[in-house]
């Protein structure tokens, strides 16, 4: 599970590289930028509610802040 979610985030992130890449290249003039930025958006929305998913059926576990007796 880590594994995917680790990769998930990278996908994100390279998605925002190719982004900022197009910004720089293009100056603007074609719609590759927002097509990424929107690609990035889709994919975070995406691994948020699996992550949802995968707390609901029990892939993953929260283990919360652990507080600190004094």
């Amino acid at each position: 599970m880590r594994i995917f979610i680790g990769l998930a985030f990278l996908v994100i992130i390279g998605s925002l590289a190719s982004a900022f890449f197009y910004l720089m290249r293009d100056k603007g003039t074609t719609n590759r930028t927002v097509n990424a930025l929107t690609v990035r958006i889709a994919l975070s929305i995406l691994l948020f509610l699996f992550v949802l998913f995968a707390h609901h059926m029990g892939w993953i576990q929260s283990t919360g802040i652990e507080q600190v007796s004094r």
